[in-house]
């Protein structure tokens, strides 16, 4: 098993649910915040806004918490994030990318840097782990829109590069340019996607023992913790028995 998803799932079981519910609402009114400012406060004439709402709404965010997150964006007061991304190494030389919206570029990475550093890892420089991976669309479907091959025939016809397919759903792969055009395509045959997003997917994958997977999930863990940080990307592997003894 590959990446960051089934930690997640993992720190997710194990975690408050609501202290977790809490902070991804948090990071997803941000990012709701900032795609209003990039045009006008409505979805429907505003592409960036409309695929953040969209994956709030997936992730079950009420609408009041999503009407105040774009209204926030045309106050007075509403603060201006800079998108930033970060590039380092974790235990057992994975990389990781980490990808923040931000007031204070230098509170955001001195506190970055230093989860890196307590976990064992480093903070490098920018574009120093980022050839790895392919910065692409990411556009996922539940199980119940279709099998896989129903799911293939249409992401084939709608442009898109590659699909995943489990009992837990569709994840569906496309150039970063053509997201937009491959989610409209997908959304007149299988329906509005569960999430659409641009995603760092690595080009190769490094597997890590169970000592090094603990900490990576403690870094990931505490990345996620911060407020400034949106996402976590990294290439590293575990086996189906190493992610069992995790799961446990």
């Amino acid at each position: 098993m590959a990446g960051h998803s089934q930690f997640k799932n993992i720190m997710h079981r194990k975690g408050k649910q609501d202290g977790i519910r809490s902070k991804l609402f948090s990071k997803l009114a941000r990012e709701i915040t900032v795609a209003a400012k990039t045009g006008l406060p409505d979805p429907m004439a505003n592409a960036a806004l409309r695929l953040a709402v969209q994956n709030a709404k997936a992730q079950s965010m009420p609408k009041d918490n999503i009407d105040r997150a774009i209204k926030k964006a045309s106050g007075a007061d509403a603060e201006t994030y800079d998108s930033v991304r970060y590039e380092g190494y974790g235990p057992g030389g994975t990389a990781v990318i980490v990808e923040a919206l931000t007031d204070n570029r230098n509170r955001t990475a001195s506190n970055v840097r230093s989860i890196f550093s307590k976990a064992g890892g480093a903070l490098g420089e920018t574009g120093s782990v980022s050839f790895s991976f392919d910065h692409v669309g990411e556009i996922t479907y539940k199980a119940s829109v279709g099998n896989a091959d129903t799911v293939m025939e249409a992401a084939i016809e709608a442009g898109a590069e590659d699909v995943a397919s489990d009992e837990d759903g569709h994840t569906i792969y496309c150039g970063f340019e053509d997201m937009n055009d491959v989610s409209k395509a997908l959304e007149a045959v299988l329906g509005e996607a569960e999430t659409v997003k641009a995603i760092w997917k690595p080009q190769n994958t490094i597997e890590v023992d169970e000592e090094k997977a603990l900490s990576l999930m403690k870094l990931i863990d505490n990345l996620d913790d911060d407020d400034d940080v949106q996402n976590v990307y990294s290439n590293f592997e575990v086996s189906e028995e190493v992610m069992a003894k995790l799961s446990a």
